[in-house]
């Protein structure tokens, strides 16, 4: 046995709520079950029928927009009703009557929070997709549409959770200056952070790092939203295989295989954004790389750092300093090297975060899997981890959240 799997092994010496006693925990990647009339009750007119719903068309129910299908009708969550969890793929074929009211229902969720020990969640919806591709082949005005009503209703949920449930803001990325419109306005109702596609010039728009994206930069800066980048859908894919995945690979082969491997999309998304001139021209941005674990960014934080001094002289600032500044990145499931990780990349980088209520998210006991960790993690890197940076980077008002939630 390793030396760090010795470490790991050690039984804790505290509970987690003792280990973490004054720290209001953040949970900085959940995921929000959309509930079947979130479109429709908000809709008029000749709209209502061409928003996002559940429609049986020839003996088959799916989620659709207009008449296109954008997924098959299940809850987006592996948790049952009965609090069991379902391995691999079978999370698929859970209806949303069948999965936990936690995944979609405030009341629930905030119980959930409650028992689990978590201040506030940070939460990303699923159906059009991590970062909106999904609704690319319908009409833009329908499209656009569709992510104003989503908006409307997370602004109502977080207000209704008294803040402590975060959506984040959709936005049109395929038009820049409605993405600012839309922006401006979810930053008036109070929502914290925006989600965008991560490669826009996979749908003929420029990358992040032209000029195009100034306005939107600047409207970040200016109201304090961090750029949100979720793994698999917000890489211009349409689901969350990899490409790359061998064809002989079936089933949870294929599942796991692509889910080992979706933090690639967003590590080149961060190797684009560090030797660009995006930070330069806008010194006060912030990016985040959700549910893309952190182990590997050491060794890309060094490996691009030697890049940069050998073939760019006259290079200032060093790459993981102004990844220090820019950057944050969530994990979950890591607790081998985890300590020498923080250290390396910055404990006021990281985020610890559940993934609740998807297929690997930490459950039961998401505290509870990290006792050993926490043992490893000072009192600062604790609280800086488990909730300080992601209070700081989000503008959270926890005010009516308990230190334990």
């Amino acid at each position: 046995m390793s030396e760090a799997a010795k470490v790991v092994d050690l039984k804790p010496k505290k509970t987690a709520r003792e280990y973490l006693a004054g720290v209001k925990v953040v949970d900085a990647d959940t995921h929000i079950t959309e509930w079947p009339d979130l479109w429709t009750s908000r809709a008029s007119g000749k709209y209502k029928d061409l928003m996002p719903q559940r429609k049986t068309v020839d003996g088959v129910t799916a989620w659709m927009i207009d008449d296109y299908v954008i997924s098959k009708d299940y809850g987006f969550s592996a948790i049952k009703k009965d609090g069991s969890k379902v391995p691999g793929l079978d999370f698929f074929d859970l209806k949303l009557e069948e999965v936990t009211k936690g995944a979609y229902d405030l009341k629930s969720r905030l119980a959930y929070m409650d028992e689990n020990g978590f201040a506030a969640q940070v939460g990303y919806t699923n159906l059009l997709g991590f970062g909106g591709g999904k609704s690319m082949k319908v009409d833009p005005a329908l499209r656009l549409m569709a992510i104003q009503i989503q908006n409307d209703a997370m602004a109502e949920m977080q207000a209704d959770s008294k803040n402590r449930i975060y959506p984040m803001a959709m936005l049109p990325w395929w038009d820049i200056k409605a993405a600012v419109k839309e922006g401006e306005r979810c930053a008036d109702m109070g929502l914290r952070g925006v989600n965008t596609h991560a490669t826009p010039q996979d749908h003929g728009l420029p990358d992040l790092g032209e000029e195009h994206w100034a306005p939107l930069w600047e409207l970040c800066e200016a109201r304090k939203l961090p750029v949100n980048f979720h793994v698999g859908f917000s890489q211009g894919s349409e689901g969350w295989e990899s490409p790359g995945v061998w064809p002989s690979h079936k089933g949870y082969e294929k599942y796991a295989a692509s889910g080992a491997m979706l933090f690639a999309g967003n590590m080149l998304v961060l190797v684009n954004l560090l030797l660009s001139t995006v930070f330069k021209r806008h010194p006060n941005l912030k990016f985040v790389s959700v549910e893309s674990g952190v182990g590997w960014a050491p060794f890309m934080l060094e490996f691009l750092d030697y890049q940069v001094r050998e073939n760019l002289p006259g290079t200032t600032e060093s790459v993981i300093d102004t990844f220090r500044k820019h950057i944050f990145v969530c994990y979950w499931s890591e607790r081998e090297g985890l300590l020498d990780t923080v250290r390396r990349v910055g404990a006021g980088n990281v985020l610890f975060e559940t993934d609740y209520p998807h297929p690997t998210c930490l459950y039961p006991g998401p505290l509870d899997y990290h006792l050993s960790t926490m043992e490893q993690l000072s009192a600062s890197e604790r609280a800086k981890v488990f909730g300080g940076n992601a209070v700081k980077l989000y503008n959270l008002d926890l005010s009516a959240a308990s230190a334990a939630g």
